[in-house]
């Protein structure tokens, strides 16, 4: 529904997860026999999870934890595991700067070159246990890393931008021709970030097995306060689901999506996949592992930017291990922890034996879904009461 928010302008409302709640089923389905899995291209995951391919989540180690807890670790190659032999050093000196001079800091470890032998280093490792390896770069470098990394054995390309779209126009430089390098690609690549539903119909037609949805609503991500580009993951989840859905009908073949960022709790990821979302891609939630590299520090895949940065250093503590994050059991009364537990408890609610059948769940406009009857929790401090 558009309103006027001005003489002849129109704007078209959007929700987020604070605005929305999920209406329990008809039928209830016991909670441990709900399907949480999740296929893009010929990687089959236990959970629908994938780690955000930031410094401060993701490293070789990290990776590895999360494949063998049946998710997904996405390593950034345009940052510090490829840059520096001993990454985890590097890190801990960001994570210990102080916040005036972190992003600054950033920038000038940033400078360091991107390494080949890295690049295919941190591929192997990952492989070497036995683990799915993923890794994320942005577009101007997809056509370098990609064959790389195909090479030493990864089985997902993550191609990642603030904002994607099949066409790109340019006089300064060459652009990616995304459909093109798919089809040069031995491995499915993944393309990010996007939230309408006409740029993820042509993304998917260029042949990407996985499409990212969500423009600045992470933790770490300062888009929306330096662009004033973005929208509520709500609509465009369900935006770019419809594309999926579209496409489908229209291809047969089915590109999952997966909402990435501005999810904090179970009850969010809940949200995000009943609107229409296979998957979620998390920062901030995994950040706060003990496994994690970024020492309880995570910052944006943006923030190295030399000339606009366009993401933080932020401080999420350290709050359990990656298998309680994950699993349990919970020792948090806010929803930050076994994830897992949360989306197959709601799956359950609402009598959805699947992921597909739980993109089917009733939903509502609920702006006082946060504050009803929650005075006492608001008033102390705890719960959902902590924000």
């Amino acid at each position: 529904m558009a309103f006027f928010i001005g003489r002849d302008r129109e704007a078209r409302r959007a929700y987020g997860f604070d605005e929305i709640a999920l209406v329990p089923g008809d039928v209830t389905v016991n909670p441990e026999e709900t399907d949480t899995s999740l296929a893009i291209g010929n990687t089959k995951l236990q959970i629908p999870f994938l780690a955000s391919a930031m410094d401060g989540v993701v490293d070789s180690q990290f990776a590895i934890a999360m494949g063998k807890l049946g998710g997904l670790g996405v390593l950034n190659l345009d940052g510090i595991n490829t840059r520096y032999e001993k990454p985890r050093e590097v890190v801990a000196q960001i994570a210990g700067a102080g916040p005036e001079k972190a992003t600054q800091l950033v920038q000038e470890l940033y400078k360091e070159p991107v390494h080949e032998k890295l690049v295919a280093k941190r591929v192997c490792e990952i492989k070497e246990a036995g683990v799915p390896c993923a890794v994320s770069t942005i577009p101007q470098n997809a056509a370098k890393w990609g064959p790389v990394a195909a090479e030493a054995g990864c089985d997902l390309f993550f191609v990642q931008s603030t904002v994607i779209t099949a066409r790109h126009k340019s006089t300064k430089y060459k652009s990616l021709d995304l459909a093109k390098f798919c089809k040069s690609m031995t491995i499915p690549v993944v393309a990010g970030n996007c939230v309408t539903y006409g740029v993820a119909v042509e993304l998917m037609e260029t042949g990407i097995a996985g499409l990212l949805v969500g423009v600045g609503p992470g933790a770490a991500c300062t888009t929306r306060g330096v662009l004033g580009l973005g929208v509520p993951q709500v609509t465009a989840t369900v935006d770019c689901a419809a594309a999926r859905d579209f496409f489908f009908k229209k291809s047969g073949r089915y590109v999952p999506i997966i909402t990435d960022g501005g999810m904090s709790t179970g009850g969010d990821i809940c949200k995000a996949v009943a609107c229409g979302s296979d998957g979620v891609m998390v920062g901030s939630a995994f950040a706060r592992t003990k496994e994690a590299p970024g020492l309880g520090y995570h910052w944006g895949m943006a923030t190295p930017h030399a000339n606009l940065p366009r993401g933080t250093r932020i401080h999420v503590g350290i709050t359990g291990t990656l298998e309680e994050i994950l699993y349990g059991p919970s020792r948090t009364d806010d929803g930050t922890q076994n994830l897992v537990g949360a989306l197959r408890t709601c799956m359950g609610s609402v009598g959805a034996e699947t992921i597909r059948e739980f993109q089917l769940t009733e939903v509502v406009i609920a702006p006082a879904i946060q504050t009803e009857g929650k005075l006492f929790q608001k008033a102390q401090r705890i719960g959902m009461g902590k924000g």
